[in-house]
């Protein structure tokens, strides 16, 4: 399998372009480090040579002094160069980390439906951090070792054109054999990548819903599940670990006909008087420095097929396209929105079964419109296109009078606001999960807010105010309040369309009345789509649209129909909810 270039340099340009200075100080730096190492063996070599001749000890101390700084120095330039490589490498990485997290928050459901959470937590944080050592080790220290592979060829030239031709052979040949084998483990590499992915998807999800795993036994099918799961990822890290030791095999068996030249050239041409005994020390010094970066240049090849098949799939995760480009009109007009759906009809996806079906309405600013069916009927599949989480199959979502496909994101997700029965509560302050972490907002206003829902003596309770700390999931936090809080969190965005998704269905009987009292004031001055099982709320709605099989099969003002006895909503006053879902 052959990776093209192409795939390494744009993450290297894009990535490390912000911190080109501190690379170029990095690259200077190892050529230091490069110049130094090639300078020691010199040194012995004079060392020996004058120590055979008998030199006085004044000079053979004196180049051991030098010997010893330089090797010194050059200790503390690798120390420093290893430290600026891994701060280089890790803020490349993290930024690249951002940006794949951002991706994928930017995509739409239907990505997010098909890709697990765990999948994604794995994808970002397991495969990037795969790359750190990409950034920082991968390529300016992989041509720092070709750099130190010609310095040592340059100088063994210099000393005999014979010796300088013959290990630079056996250095042609051995970088060739090991760039040939380079891509043998990509794939494996690449499938253990997407097994641990599976695993740590499939973990998530059974932890999540673990309380329903169980209560209906299903532990025993979950853990030989988990035993297939993580035996399958076993089996693909033996096959990836087996193809990527074929370079480390290789390298033994060139490092070893590497000695064997050196011993037979040193041994000619010192047997020729060709050289002198310093300088056959010298042979064995600079082939031993040559195994050195070639067995890096072995093992960051083996690092690089890793990196080979994490860039593959953060590639193919950062070309995945949203189905729902952002629209470019940012303006919506203030207060209350109208809605508007024309011939809209949805499937999930294109080759599902359609969930609505040439959905016709029109909703005038102000009004409440309540949504009934029965379950699997198209409601939270409705309540979706208004927010724009999906678009229609045909058909368009017209929001105060521009098209939900024209809109921009952030437009659209200020004044359209949902709140559904699952509320999501963040491990964070009090201040934040109101919020959602956007700062300028003013605590007098929060507090404000708090008080109007009833929520005053709550938040006076809390041992920080709103700086307290909440439970990830909403630990210590009844229903009721999760709930009000969802509320809470509306008020502040302001927006001019509500949507609540069976918003009240799992309130505690304690606070059904205050809950009651928050919806008339969220819904007051605003256009909202209730979605509910309780006929209580209902009665707030001006009209009624019942859906059957994602068709509309009534719509028309709530008084109207409830006077009206043939009527689909006076059958379900008479009988109540639970006869309706029947």
């Amino acid at each position: 399998m052959s990776i093209p270039l192409g795939a390494y340099w744009s993450l290297l340009i894009d990535y490390l372009r912000p911190q080109w200075g501190r690379v170029v100080l990095l690259a200077l730096i190892l050529l230091a480090s490069i110049g130094l190492e090639l300078y020691g063996p010199q040194i012995l070599r004079t060392f020996i040579n004058e120590i055979t001749g008998g030199v006085s000890p004044h000079r053979l101390t004196y180049l051991a002094a030098i010997f010893i700084a330089v090797a010194f120095a050059n200790n503390a330039i690798s120390a420093y160069s290893r430290y600026l490589g891994e701060d280089v490498g890790w803020t490349a990485t993290n930024h690249l980390r951002a940006d794949v997290a951002a991706h994928c928050l930017s995509l739409d459901m239907a990505f997010h439906k098909v890709h697990r959470p765990g999948e994604l937590v794995e994808r970002i944080d397991g495969d990037v951090d795969t790359l750190g050592g990409f950034f920082s080790r991968l390529i300016v220290h992989l041509g720092a070792n070709a750099i130190l592979v010609l310095g040592v060829l340059v100088l063994l030239f210099l000393e005999d054109w014979r010796l300088g031709t013959a290990l630079a052979a056996y250095a042609v040949v051995a970088l060739v054999v090991l760039v040939k084998i380079r891509n043998i483990a990509v794939p494996y590499f690449r499938a253990v990548r997407q097994q641990s992915a599976t695993f740590f998807g499939f973990l998530e999800e059974h932890l999540s819903g673990r309380e329903d795993i169980r209560a209906n036994g299903a532990t025993g099918f979950v853990m030989r599940r988990f035993y297939q799961i993580a035996t399958e990822w076993l089996r693909r890290d033996k096959q990836a670990a087996l193809r990527g030791s074929a370079m480390w095999s290789t390298a033994v068996v060139l490092f070893a006909l590497g000695d064997a030249l050196a011993f037979a050239m040193g041994f000619y041409l010192w047997h020729q008087g060709v050289i002198a005994i310093g300088t056959v020390y010298l042979i064995f010094h600079y082939t031993d420095l040559l195994k050195r970066p070639l067995g890096q240049i072995r093992t960051q090849l083996q690092e690089l097929q890793r990196a080979s098949a994490s860039i593959l799939r953060i590639r193919e995760l950062l070309d995945t396209e949203t189905r729902l480009p952002d629209g470019r009109i940012t303006y919506l007009p203030a207060g209350p929105l109208s809605v508007r759906l024309d011939g809209v009809s949805f499937a999930y996806e294109d080759d599902d079964e359609v969930i609505l079906h040439d959905i016709n309405l029109d909703l005038s600013p102000g009004r409440v419109i309540g949504l009934l069916g029965r379950t699997g009927s198209g409601k939270t599949s409705l309540a979706r296109l208004l927010l724009r989480l999906y678009d229609p199959t045909e058909g368009e979502v017209v929001i105060g009078g521009t098209a939900a496909r024209q809109l921009a994101a952030g437009c659209l997700r200020q004044r359209v606001q949902m709140v559904t029965q699952d509320v999501q509560v963040f491990h964070a302050t009090v201040r934040d999960n109101l919020t959602f972490f956007a700062g300028g907002v003013d605590d007098r206003a929060i507090v404000a807010v708090l008080e109007e829902l009833g929520l005053g003596n709550w938040v006076r309770g809390l041992p920080a105010g709103l700086d307290t700390v909440l439970e990830s999931g909403g630990g210590g936090l009844s229903a009721g309040e999760g709930q009000l809080l969802a509320f809470a969190r509306i008020f502040l965005a302001d927006p001019g369309l509500v949507v609540l998704d069976e918003a009240s269905s799992r309130i505690d009987p304690a606070t059904e009345q205050l809950i009651e009292g928050a919806i008339d004031r969220l819904l007051a001055g605003r256009t909202g789509v209730v979605i509910a099982h309780r006929l209580a709320t209902i009665d707030r709605a001006d009209d009624i649209l019942i859906l059957e099989g994602g068709r509309v099969v009534e719509f028309g003002e709530r008084e109207a129909l409830a006077a009206d006895p043939g009527s689909r909503f006076a059958q379900l006053l008479k009988t109540g909810m639970e006869g309706f879902l029947a």
